[in-house]
């Protein structure tokens, strides 16, 4: 079944696949790993194989049995568009989201190259909005591959945040993400990053979402910046 989450952007999680490999540098703490490790330790079939990335073909209709709207992330335990997850297995997940016109689903990706190249062999639903992850500057041309994919919502998570962000090209942007890293070893996040991310928003009209701070700071700002919560969220086009 779908798992209720704390991620405060959306509702639920759906996971047709698990495990993932690391790709740059805001994987070094993955927290989906880490949960995949406690999951194994449980004795959870679905984590049998830990990490390593596996399918699963029996939680492709588990959207379906859910007649409530929610707002549902694909894959918070792994990535979509990983190497080894074939064309017809990331099909046969859109068809199943097309299917379940109730539901949002938030797709995130790291692979932001192999999301452009496939994305034609896709069936981009209304309900489906795509996302990629940027974590520092070098990595900002993953938009470039985001702007190509012609979903409802195309959205970025900086999430861990591990640097200023400079001249971001927010067109065709509908949804920023901002989050500090958690969890053992996080990287600290400076306010000035933050800010000058969430000015950018503002500049653009993008709505903006503060997830959190990262490392000790979270514990003591817990997702306040400038005095406020800032838990905009985009209108599909």
């Amino acid at each position: 079944m779908l798992s209720t989450t704390n991620i405060d952007w959306t509702e639920k999680t759906w996971n047709p696949v698990t495990g993932c490999t690391k790709i740059s540098p805001g994987c070094l703490h993955c927290y989906a790993e880490r949960m995949a490790h406690r999951c194994q330790c449980m004795g959870l079939a679905k984590y049998k194989n830990n990490f390593e990335l596996t399918i699963h073909p029996d939680t492709l209709q588990e959207p379906l049995k859910i007649k409530k709207p929610t707002m549902i992330f694909v894959n918070s335990m792994s990535d979509l568009f990983h190497k080894d997850v074939p064309l017809g297995f990331i099909q046969d997940v859109f068809d199943v989201m097309g299917k379940a016109k109730q539901h949002t689903f938030q797709v995130l990706t790291k692979r932001a190259e192999r999301l452009a190249e496939l994305a034609p062999s896709l069936t981009w639903w209304p309900n489906v909005w795509m996302g990629v992850t940027v974590e520092r500057q070098d990595y900002l041309h993953r938009l470039d591959c985001l702007r190509t994919v012609p979903a409802a919502v195309r959205f970025t998570s900086f999430e861990p945040l591990l640097g200023p962000l400079m001249n971001i090209n927010l067109d065709g942007i509908g949804w920023v993400i901002v989050g500090g890293e958690s969890g053992p070893g996080a990287r600290p996040m400076e306010p000035a990053w933050v800010t000058g991310i969430r000015d950018q928003c503002l500049a653009k009209d993008v709505p903006f979402l503060f997830k959190q701070w990262g490392g000790p700071q979270k514990s003591k700002k817990g997702k306040l910046l400038d005095g406020r919560e800032w838990m905009e969220f985009p209108v599909a086009i």
